[in-house]
This record gives C-alpha cells, structure tokens and sequence, in this order.
C-alpha cells in the first residue's frame, strides 16, 4: 500500500478471495483493504500512538442519520465522559480534499455535535475545531493528545 504522511505502523494483513484484509482493531474483525481503509487504520493508530487516544474511546464506520438520510462516518473519537470529541473523515490518497469533504464532514456534525473535526486522505490533514458562539470553524496545526483534552 502507499506510504503516507504519519508514522509506519504494523497492520495484520491476509489475502482470501483474491482480495487483501486488514485487521481492524476496533471492529474486531477483517476488512477488505481499499485505499480509503489504509488511511482510516493508520489515522487510529496515529490517534492510538502518538495522540495516546484509548481504543475504547474510538469507533469505526458507524451509521449517522442525517437530514433524515442514513450515512457512515469513518472515525468518531468520544472524550472520558461519552461525549463525541472528534469526527475524522478519510479519503483514498488520490483524493484531493476539497470544500466538498468539508461540506460532508460539516453536515455528519450536524448529527453528533463534535468539538474537533479532522479530513485526512493520508498526505493531507486538516484539522478544525468548532466555535460554536461563532458558529464558525478555527483551523487548527495539529490536534491535542488524549492526557491535554
């Protein structure tokens, strides 16, 4: 798979029916490995690693209804007490981003009301987190660690 602009992990990875899985330590289970899915488990281990974020604080492509319109976000990360902390949404790395993510990433936080929010497609990460007085988003360099939330 491609290199991309985190740190190199060790992923659990097979082949069966000639398609390549990966582990994915949150679902428990083999995933089919597209290029959207290296991004999304190498941003948990980036959060798990270096931002020192617990695996029982992450979920994993879960449905979101919003608009009345049942949808999937990649990565929601909630904070000590169960509140929805941060919303991170992935994309193959030969995805540019582009307002649009953003409008995708804006409308799931609609729904759960996130503090930060984060589009990654692996080489490019931006980081937001939301002003609501303002209602406005504040670019971000880089997000907190788990210990400074």
């Amino acid at each position: 798979m491609q290199l991309l602009n985190l740190p190199t992990y060790q992923f659990e990875i097979k082949s069966s029916e000639n398609k390549q899985l990966i582990f994915d330590k949150i679902r428990k289970k083999y995933v089919v490995l597209t290029p959207e899915e290296w991004v999304r488990q190498n941003f948990v281990e980036y959060l798990m690693k270096e931002k020192k974020y617990p695996l029982s604080l992450i979920a994993v492509e879960k449905q979101v209804t919003v608009n009345k319109l049942k949808k999937r976000f990649d990565i929601l990360v909630f904070d000590k007490n169960g509140n929805h902390n941060i919303i991170v949404e992935c994309k193959s790395p030969k995805i540019k981003i582009t307002q649009d993510t953003f409008d995708q990433i804006a409308r799931y936080n609609l729904t759960l009301n996130a503090k930060y929010l984060i589009v990654t497609n692996g080489i490019s990460h931006y980081y937001c987190k939301l002003d609501s007085k303002n209602k406005q988003y504040i670019f971000l360099e880089d997000i907190n660690s788990h210990e400074k939330q």
